[in-house]
């Protein structure tokens, strides 16, 4: 992480909060004025730590009611195929998030759809339907324990 100050990262807290923050409200949480905190926050944004500003959404009011974690062993591990694959999966809305891992399996993702039979459709119709997946393992979730967007910032 580039070196920030204490008030760079009370900032960088503020807003992993509540990006909605404008630099008024930002300066009077951190004790500055206007000007040095814009000044502060440009200086942030251009370190590129800060990747995007986005609404977080209820997943079941979103009518999104089926999450699972699922575990993928590929049969082949060519530079080429594994390019292939983690586009195709980077096409598929209904995955959330993606990881190449090392150990037992190759890839684990989360996935989260409105139903049991948009699930169905996923695994049958788009990931073992590709040619190079041998194994796919789904752990769906039945309780959401913590889920944190912040980092924390020592």
């Amino acid at each position: 992480m580039k070196t920030f100050d204490q008030i760079d990262k009370k900032i960088l807290r503020l807003l992993q909060k509540n990006a909605r923050l404008n630099t008024k409200e930002i300066a009077d949480k951190i004790g500055l004025s206007v000007t040095p905190t814009y000044e502060r926050l440009k200086k942030i944004e251009q370190s590129k730590i800060i990747k995007g500003y986005v609404a977080l959404l209820d997943a079941k009011a979103a009518g999104k009611t089926c999450s699972a974690f699922c575990t993928i062993s590929l049969r082949l591990h060519s530079a080429p195929l594994l390019k292939q694959f983690e586009q195709a999966l980077k096409s598929f809305p209904e995955v959330m998030e993606c990881y190449h891992v090392a150990g037992v399996y190759d890839y684990l993702i989360k996935v989260v759809v409105g139903n049991m039979d948009d699930y169905k459709n996923l695994l049958v119709n788009k990931l073992a339907a590709m040619e190079n997946v041998s194994n796919v393992h789904s752990a769906f979730i039945t309780t959401e324990i913590k889920h944190e967007t912040a980092y924390v910032l020592e």
